[in-house]
């Protein structure tokens, strides 16, 4: 049993799913060979003895924590490593600020083709932006992301070369379910939101980028998470631009320490058979790559963007927004109901982004009506969601795919104001969700948010913020969850969310040794000073902390 080890010393996770509520429970050994767990209990077990007597390794865990390696159950593979070239907005508060950080960011790139940013915030420039905000800062073509990936603001070069690239004009209709925003005089500003990034600006990026520049971002995203402690990831916008490279990687040199899954992106057309023939699509993906042909690269499902985000009054609510904007969801429900039993007819999963209450019962009604439990259908985000449709998540088996960091209150200034205090009381209801029945599957939306787990955790037990610790506002804490519930929605409610959970997301016998090694104290008040020190893939560690 030479590659027999034995981790002693240490506090192994073994909380019971049923048991989620109460404190987190911990185990003081764990046995692994051949990439699986053989044992998790006492030392004095007799498995233990039998690997000790027969010459197993054993490993000293000093006090730490062993805990399932993370899944994210939602994020962006390529802008994600995309994102790591990018410059930060995160500290920004201002237009000042912004345009400050994109200068200095300009200069210290004097070679780049282009200048990219991310983590711009409407909150940051209430009075609006337009390509004359950035225009002196630098010749060459920029392009701003806002942090949820919703709108991304250009100056004059970028809006030029989008427009000459992806074949616009002044004249071209806003795509359907997005808009071009315009000047007075009716031409394009500059500001690209909803169905207009998704449709114009993914596809402009994706092609001005290389196939080796994209297979390095995705190879630089999986590193990343690596060192995060993830050996999973779901995608939520897979299309072509990002599928190429992702499978020429695994084909040239695999894709290490990662098991991707991911949800094929449907985009609005006003041809309803244009739209159910990428249903088609993402069902012919699948059938070549699943989990009997290549179980670390699959496609599982379909994504469909139903509304926008609170933010930019761009979420579907069921009052008007302060403002008195009252906006539509992005898809029609009887187009909505359609392609969700289209998808499910083709044996695909659904999700479905859904932030306003509009959209979340409008979301809710179609999985009822064309999905059911066993294929395991999922809402993402779920930010304001009534009392009601809380409920019937768990009743009718909807994951419900939360994103605890969206949570944090730095981020949420601008919602008062937006919405009233009093439909602030219903944001980010999770623990309604699960006190319902319903699986939650954590992730970080990364890159429009900060990917660590253990903040992300610390965020939703404390639902106070990471980004600025000295903050004392606290958001609606009776939906707070236990750690417990945080660590199993990170790690088996992850990989339940798309059929994992067979083999990995739990310390179980017989499953995959997908492990981390933490230095941690496991209270809601802690968990954002935990450290990864060491991820293990398979029974073999891929990452250790200098």
């Amino acid at each position: 049993m030479s590659d027999t080890t034995i981790f002693v010393n240490g506090h192994v996770y073994s909380s019971p799913r049923d048991q989620n509520a109460a404190a987190p429970v911990f185990a003081e050994c764990m046995v692994v060979s051949d990439g699986l767990i053989r044992h998790v209990g006492s030392k004095s077990d007799q498995p233990v003895q039998a690997a000790l007597s027969s010459g197993a390794t054993t490993q000293d865990l000093s006090g730490r924590y062993i805990l399932p390696s993370f899944i994210d159950g939602h994020l962006h593979l390529l802008m994600v490593g995309q994102a790591l070239q990018k410059i930060s907005l995160d500290h920004c508060k201002s237009l000042a600020d912004v345009r400050a950080a994109i200068k200095a960011g300009a200069e210290a790139n004097p070679e780049a083709k282009r200048i990219f940013a991310r983590g711009w915030m409407h909150s940051m420039t209430p009075d609006g932006v337009d390509c004359g905000s950035l225009d002196d800062l630098d010749p060459r073509p920029i392009f701003v992301d806002t942090k949820d990936l919703h709108s991304t603001w250009c100056n004059t070069a970028g809006l030029k070369e989008v427009f000459e690239l992806m074949g616009l004009s002044d004249a071209s209709p806003d795509p359907a379910g997005g808009t071009l925003q315009r000047d007075a005089d009716g031409k394009p500003n500059g500001v690209f939101n909803e169905g207009a990034v998704f449709q114009v600006i993914w596809p402009f990026v994706a092609t001005v980028a290389s196939m080796e520049e994209k297979k390095d971002s995705i190879r630089g995203a999986i590193a990343h998470f690596n060192s995060a402690g993830y050996t999973g990831m779901v995608d939520m916008a897979m299309d072509d631009n990002i599928w190429d490279p992702l499978i020429a990687l695994r084909e040239e040199e695999g894709l290490g320490a990662m098991r991707i899954s991911a949800y094929w992106l449907m985009k609005p057309n006003d041809d309803l058979n244009e739209v159910l023939s990428q249903v088609d699509r993402a069902a012919e993906m699948a059938s070549r790559h699943n989990a009997t042909s290549t179980p670390d690269c699959r496609v599982v499902g379909i994504k469909v963007i139903c509304d926008g985000i609170i933010d930019a009054c761009t979420a579907s609510l069921t009052k008007p927004y302060s403002t008195g904007e009252n906006p539509d969801s992005l898809w029609s429900e009887d187009v909505l109901h359609k392609v969700v039993a289209k998808a499910h007819g083709l044996g695909l999963q659904v999700a479905l982004h859904a932030i306003g209450d509009r959209t979340i019962k409008m979301a809710i009604d179609v999985l009822e009506a064309n999905t059911d439990a066993a294929r395991r259908p999922r809402i993402e985000h779920l930010e304001l969601a009534s009392p009601e449709d809380a409920l019937r998540l768990g009743k009718l088996g909807i994951t419900a795919s939360i994103q605890p960091v969206h949570a944090d209150p730095a981020i949420l200034r601008a919602w008062p104001k937006l919405i009233g205090p009093d439909r602030c009381k219903r944001a980010f209801a999770y623990r309604e969700f699960v006190d319902g029945g319903a699986t939650l599957a954590l992730g970080s939306d990364a890159p429009t948010a900060p990917h660590l787990p253990l903040p992300n955790m610390y965020v939703a037990t404390t639902r106070r913020s990471y980004r600025e610790r000295e903050l004392e506002t606290v958001v609606n804490p009776e939906f707070a969850l236990t750690v417990a519930q945080a660590i199993s929605g990170a790690t088996h409610g992850s990989a339940y969310s798309c059929f994992a959970d067979g083999i990995t997301g739990s310390l179980e016998v017989g499953k995959k040794a997908d492990f981390v090694v933490v230095e941690m104290e496991p209270t809601p008040e802690k968990l954002i000073d935990g450290v990864v020190t060491e991820t293990w893939f398979e029974g073999k560690r891929v990452y250790k902390k200098a």
